[in-house]
């Protein structure tokens, strides 16, 4: 069910505690941490706690906390110290989109070129 943890989640996983992260900021409802295969010299994921497939699922249910989504992910740009960086949501496996939990992807630290990453 939408919103309840997903025992098969490597991101549930993450906000539980089961699994390990290097985790750089965490609010009420959302956890920010170091990818492990960053693709910049800074690469942070941040997540809802609760589970939603993608971030189009989690905005319609619930807006608030895609919108806290983007808020923790500029406060962790400034705690990185970066004034330029690039958010993504990748929605789909054709998007990309390999871990199925809403999730948005914080990359800075070098200059990224147009296009996709």
């Amino acid at each position: 069910m939408a919103g309840e943890p997903q025992a098969d989640c490597v991101f549930c996983k993450i906000v539980a505690g089961e699994i390990p992260a290097t985790v750089v900021r965490r609010s009420e409802r959302t956890l920010t941490f170091r990818d492990i295969n960053p693709q910049a010299p800074t690469h942070l994921l941040v997540i809802p706690h609760v589970h939603h497939a993608n971030a189009a699922e989690l905005a319609a249910a619930e807006p608030g906390i895609a919108a806290e989504l983007l808020v923790e992910a500029g406060e962790a740009a400034r705690g990185e110290g970066l004034e330029s960086y690039r958010l993504i949501f990748n929605t789909g496996a054709e998007a990309g989109q390999t871990v199925f939990h809403a999730h948005v992807h914080l990359l800075g630290g070098r200059k990224l070129t147009e296009g996709l990453v």
